[in-house]
């Protein structure tokens, strides 16, 4: 039963959601284990909350999907009166965490922040199938979460530094792209189906009664341009914070462009499929994941060398949750 519970909290990418905060006090600074590890449960419970409450809302459309039948609400390992209650009670260990974390450095406005994040998300939940570019709140819902790690360091938003603003940002451009994009195209042919309002049907991507997938210049062309913006914002702190060059500078910069080429690769290999694979979508997701994710550290290895650790923990995270719940390396199959 338990393994039917981590798959419905979405556990493979549950990493990056629980990083998030930790991105945040690590921008302003802040490097106590204990510290950033109770961010990471804060993350992590909070990232258990949305995306069981997604399956919830989503329930009725996801049906029609038979992709999706190793979903708990779907395949009715779990039922929904139980999903509720692990919903809200991830909700509440996430709040109680940071009411705890708020206690011990006495500093309590970060709270509102996090219930700020938390109510987006809801709203999120709610209407992202309605209306197109619903993402806007999945991507603020982050960039709050970023924050709010980043308040439990300064106390107010007032101290936040320009180098946390900048991660904030990132982690909002970032979830953006990955639920425009990637995460339009794998769902677009049952989410046409259903009459759902995302912005890859808004934009014209289709799948025709042969399979193939015909997706318009325009949506790549915004794809890559989000990404391209994505790119240019990791190299921003080296202009105006990190002036100063040391060697350690060149090394990031080095790995920075490495991995925005991989990105950008693995883009053009999902935008330019030629038939709908929603199994290989979910592989080249599961990349993208993990590859977007390492631009972050690997900048903020400006205040810490150390924080390239960072860069494996959602991998190693995504790979064991696929295998121990899927028996896949790459294909998530509640994704």
């Amino acid at each position: 039963m338990i393994r039917e519970y981590l798959k419905l909290a979405r556990s493979f990418n549950s990493f990056l959601t629980g990083i998030s905060p930790v991105m945040g006090a690590i921008a302003m600074g802040k490097f106590d284990l204990f510290h950033l590890f109770l961010l990471f449960l804060i993350g992590f419970f909070g990232h258990t909350y949305g995306f069981v409450l997604n399956d919830i809302l989503d329930l009725k459309i996801d049906k029609l999907n038979k992709d999706l039948g190793d979903r708990p609400l779907i395949s009715g390992s779990i039922s929904l009166r139980n999903a509720w209650i692990f919903a809200i009670t991830s909700m509440v260990i996430s709040f109680l965490l940071a009411a705890y974390l708020c206690f011990k450095t006495d500093t309590y406005f970060p709270l509102l922040i996090l219930f700020f994040s938390a109510s987006v998300i809801t709203i999120y939940d709610i209407i992202s199938k309605k209306y197109p570019l619903m993402d806007i709140f999945s991507s603020s819902a982050v960039f709050l979460l970023i924050l709010y790690g980043a308040t439990t360091v300064s106390g107010n938003i007032n101290q936040i530094t320009i180098l946390a603003w900048i991660v904030c940002l990132l982690g909002w451009i970032q979830v953006f792209f990955m639920q425009l994009v990637p995460g339009g195209l794998k769902d677009i042919k049952n989410d046409y189906e259903a009459g759902a309002s995302t912005a890859a049907v808004k934009f014209g991507v289709r799948v025709t009664k042969t399979g193939l997938i015909k997706i318009p210049f325009i949506y790549k062309l915004i794809s890559y341009f989000i990404q391209i913006i994505n790119i240019a914002f990791v190299f921003l702190p080296f202009l105006i914070i990190f002036k100063e060059r040391v060697f350690i500078h060149y090394v990031i910069w080095v790995l920075l462009c490495f991995v925005g080429f991989l990105m950008l690769f693995v883009s053009y290999k999902f935008l330019n499929m030629r038939y709908f694979d929603r199994g290989k979508m979910r592989k080249l997701l599961g990349s993208h994941f993990s590859i977007n994710f390492a631009l972050v550290p690997i900048m903020l290895m400006a205040l810490n060398p150390w924080t390239i650790i960072i860069v494996i923990f959602p991998p190693i995270g995504f790979v064991l949750s696929n295998l121990i719940l899927h028996g896949t390396l790459l294909q998530p199959k509640t994704m």
